[in-house]
């Protein structure tokens, strides 16, 4: 068994194929002894990894991205794609048909404080409508579960949240007006190490891409069901059936159908919305970011 230590940055339902990876013991099937720390941000799980506490971390490809633009040096690398749509949604107090991102910015929105990559997105899509992306204002501080329940007492209009916090909202009779899922391939969730770490690693971190690529295959097939009860332990917090549901509306959003092959075409997406954000002046190259040649060793 080859020992690995990987950084989990935060408990999300949207990594639900890593738990389930972990939990039907995919990654001891490659000969991996796995043991997962938990960061408690992005932040600090890039921190961790390039002060040498652990072999690898997934987080969202925008972290190689965006330290690569401000420093060539960067020796991050992302590779194994499993998150590549978005998994934030628009949710209201009550039903919307027809809405549109044109009305957002006469709304009372709560923005996503926790992490970037939800509001960059959120603002390339504006931009892409020909809106100004700054006209939604900045994340104001409370986080989602606050914000989710500044919705259902009419404090907001609506709030950019991920799941469960839908769920949440719904069961109070909130409705879903938009899933950021729906603009198309987007570079979310991803592994990614330093390229010392890649090299010294190899064989264990293509074990980790393989185990990847069963767990996708199983949640592109399983029933809801199957997937909330077998990530259960994980969140222990969460009602089943907002863990059924919420699986299930990502699966419908196709939030796991890429991966683990690397689409330039999220990264791309990815790339324009940050640039649109203005959280970068330049893209760097795709071949820089990702590791590809590691996956195709991996898929082979």
């Amino acid at each position: 068994m080859q020992p690995l230590t990987l950084i989990e940055p935060f408990r999300a339902l949207f990594y639900a194929p890593f738990y389930l990876a972990e939990a039907e013991g995919l990654f001891a099937r490659e000969g991996i002894d796995l043991r997962m720390v938990t960061a408690g941000s992005t932040d600090a799980a890039a921190a961790m990894l390039l002060a040498g506490k652990a072999d690898l971390a997934w987080s969202g490809p925008m972290r190689p991205l965006l330290l690569r633009s401000r420093d060539p040096g960067c020796t991050l690398r992302s590779f194994c794609a499993v998150v590549m749509r978005d998994p934030f949604l628009l949710v209201g107090a009550a039903p919307r048909p027809g809405f549109a991102l044109e009305e957002l910015p006469g709304l009372r929105l709560g923005l996503v404080s926790e992490v970037p990559t939800p509001v960059w997105c959120l603002r390339g899509d504006l931009a892409q409508a020909g809106i100004d992306p700054m006209a939604i204002g900045e994340p104001a501080g409370p986080g989602m579960a606050e914000n989710a329940g500044a919705v259902v007492a009419g404090a907001l209009d609506v709030a950019q949240l991920f799941e469960p916090f839908a769920c949440r909202v719904e069961d109070a009779g909130g409705a879903v007006w938009h899933a950021q899922a729906n603009r198309g391939l987007t570079a979310y969730t991803a592994f990614y190490a330093t390229e010392a770490g890649i090299a010294a690693r190899r064989p264990a971190l293509i074990g980790m891409v393989r185990a990847m690529q069963a767990a996708l295959a199983r949640i592109r097939q399983a029933p809801a069901e199957a997937v909330a009860a077998a990530i259960a332990t994980r969140f222990p917090e969460v009602p089943e059936a907002h863990r059924v549901r919420a699986i299930a509306r990502y699966q419908s959003l196709g939030l796991w159908e890429a991966g683990p092959a690397f689409p330039r075409e999220a990264f791309d997406r990815l790339g324009a919305a940050m640039l649109a954000a203005g959280a970068i002046t330049h893209v760097p190259p795709f071949e820089d970011c990702v590791d590809t040649a590691l996956e195709a060793e991996a898929l082979a």
